[in-house]
Formats: structure tokens, C-alpha cells, sequence
């Protein structure tokens, strides 16, 4: 099965490689892999997630399609979208993205992995995954906070 999800996710990449925006039907591509219509609902929900940079808009029926839209990266400022509870896989695409749209360094991206991970967040969950979002939002923003400018009077960085 992985094997077939990664095709599957590779194949919509590669649609996506020719612009951002590409609909499709979920029987065409089920019918092109061999597979079952929720293999590629697993797909769209698994690989395809706005923390990832994806948006998938879908509609039923005779007629029905899936939109699957990339996200610009720059569209994503400051905390904004950033959850309230999250995961370490979700914090670690959230990280992932910032850092392919370069708004993080490799560093810095590398920072925030360390510190949102369970081995450091030694806590019960669901209180865990609460302070890695809150971690995840104070870090980002601190980041987000750059470039750091001197004033020429005193050399103070702001």
C-alpha cells in the first residue's frame, strides 16, 4: 500500500508540476492506479494537507470533481494558520513549508525541530501537542521577526 500512495502522490505532484491548480476525477486516477476510490481519498487527506501547502476542495456526485490547489508560498505570514494543538509530524511540515518558501533557515528550521520534539516534550498528551503548538507559534514568530536592523547611533540590534 505505501507503495501505491507514493505513486499516487507522485503522479498529482507531477499534475501539479505544470501549475497550481489541477482537477481531476477521484475514478479516472483510482482507474489509472488500479485501485479503489478511497486509496486516493487517502492520498488527498495524508499527503495533501494545508500543512503542506495543499488545499483539496472536492464535489460528489455525477458531475463531481477534486480540486487540488497548491499554495503559494509566500501567501503564509507570521502565525497565522498555524494550530492550536498540533502533532510532531504537523509541526514538522509546518517547518518543512517555512522552510522550502524560505522564510526560515536551515538553522533555524533545525531549532525548531529540536524543541518541538516529543523527546523533549516529555509531557502527557493531549497536554503535549498543546505546548508544541504554542512552541511552534512563539518560535516561528520570534523568526519571523527578521531581518534584525542596527541603528546607526548606538549599534543596538533590534
Amino acid at each position: 500500500m505505501a507503495c501505491m500512495t507514493d505513486a499516487i502522490e507522485q503522479y498529482l505532484l507531477q499534475l501539479l508540476g505544470r501549475g497550481s491548480v489541477v482537477e481531476l476525477q477521484r475514478a479516472e486516477v483510482a482507474e489509472r492506479f488500479g485501485c479503489a476510490p478511497s486509496q486516493i481519498n487517502y492520498v488527498l487527506v495524508t499527503r495533501f494537507t494545508p500543512a503542506r501547502g495543499f488545499a483539496v476542495e472536492s464535489r460528489r456526485g455525477g458531475g463531481g470533481y477534486i480540486r487540488l490547489v497548491r499554495l503559494p508560498a509566500d501567501a503564509w505570514e507570521g502565525t497565522l494558520g498555524l494550530p492550536q494543538i498540533c502533532d510532531q509530524s504537523t509541526a514538522e511540515h509546518h517547518i518543512d513549508r517555512l522552510r522550502e518558501a524560505r522564510r526560515l533557515t536551515g538553522r533555524e528550521a533545525a531549532l525548531l525541530r529540536a524543541v518541538v520534539s516529543r523527546e523533549v516534550l516529555q509531557l502527557p498528551l493531549p497536554l503535549r501537542d498543546q505546548v508544541r503548538a504554542a512552541v511552534l507559534r512563539a518560535g516561528v514568530a520570534a523568526v519571523l521577526r527578521r531581518p534584525m536592523h542596527r541603528t546607526a547611533a548606538r549599534g543596538v540590534v533590534r
